[in-house]
């Protein structure tokens, strides 16, 4: 139901289109090509079972789960909520 100016269905392509950017920006960080024998960030060696997992991976495990927490901090979604909401 949409109100005011906006057309109906607005509020379902609005979330449409907030699930394909974060779709779209997941799969641009996935990795791709040949996976590295060192990690790139610290040198380590990255384990075989690892690199068989998840072809094109660049970072050891401990790498990697640092850049996911940096990575975690960002949100794409719109938070700043609706004009319902704030008037509850």
């Amino acid at each position: 139901m949409a109100g005011g100016w906006a057309k109906d269905g607005a509020e379902q392509e609005q979330m449409e289109s907030t699930l394909d950017d974060a779709v779209r920006r997941a799969r641009s960080q996935l990795p791709s090509g040949e996976s590295l024998d060192v990690c790139e960030e610290c040198g380590d060696p990255i384990p075989e079972a690892r690199r068989k997992a998840i072809p094109g991976v660049r970072l050891c495990v401990v790498c990697q789960s640092e850049l996911d927490k940096k990575q975690s901090a960002y949100s794409g979604y719109n938070r700043r909520g609706s004009k319902d909401s704030q008037l509850r």
